[in-house]
């Protein structure tokens, strides 16, 4: 267990060490932007709603009320989605974290890399969506019932992250180099619930939220790669 957390403090930290890399950044900055364009999308779109539906019930609150209706409605979103949607937008950029990390620590690795075509990194991206969905949808009732804990919630939501992320962040890393699409991933559950588990920590404190993505791109990449037979 020493070796496995071990691993996986290294990957974290040399994660941290690359974030000022300039292609890191970029995507950084591609993700964060799309992340907010997403937010700030369905904050219209709850504010047309709200305004539909109270003009078809004849209730006239107004456009302040509405104004205030829709932020609290997309805060609320924002809060319950921001995972899901940060990690669905970074699929679309993930390989471009994993060659930046591997062309820096792994040069071996990424010169025998496959890139994925957009249909494939399309499909990761829904398929890890929906799951993200439907399994934070089935731990709802169970943190419901614990909410009288008070933190029993953030204790249901956090396991069920943590092995959510643990598995999309390194896939995004082992696809690239997977030999069969049966081969089963190097990095142990262990350490992809470790690394979930971090991150999904990191997921839940504003501002920090926002690299996270990153952050566990990056560190999922390492954890391949140092879990393969072959990396030194």
């Amino acid at each position: 267990m020493h070796t496995r957390m071990s691993a996986v403090l290294k990957s974290l930290g040399l994660a941290f060490s690359q974030m000022g890399d300039r292609a890191v950044l970029r995507v950084l900055a591609k993700s964060v932007a799309l992340t907010l364009v997403v937010f700030a999308l369905l904050g219209v779109a709850a504010f047309q709603a709200i305004a539909a539906l109270s003009t078809y019930i004849g209730m006239n609150i107004g456009a302040e009320a509405t104004y205030l209706a829709s932020l609290v409605l997309t805060l609320l979103a924002a809060w319950l989605l921001f995972r899901v949607v940060a990690l669905a937008v970074l699929q679309f950029f993930a390989d471009e974290v994993v060659i930046a990390v591997e062309r820096k620590h792994y040069p071996q690795a990424a010169s025998t890399a496959r890139q994925l075509p957009f249909h494939r990194d399309l499909a990761n991206s829904l398929r890890g969506a929906g799951r993200a969905l439907l399994f934070n949808a089935l731990a709802a009732p169970v943190a419901l019932v614990l909410l009288f804990t008070a933190i029993g919630p953030a204790v249901v939501f956090l396991l069920v992250n943590a092995v959510l992320l643990g598995r999309e962040l390194t896939d995004m890393g082992w696809l690239r180099h997977r030999p069969a699409p049966t081969d089963p991933s190097p990095v142990s559950r262990f350490d992809r619930l470790l690394l979930g588990g971090v991150i999904a920590a990191l997921m839940a404190v504003p501002f920090i939220n926002l690299l996270a993505p990153i952050i566990g791109a990056a560190a999922g990449t390492h954890l391949v790669q140092l879990s393969r037979p072959k990396a030194t």
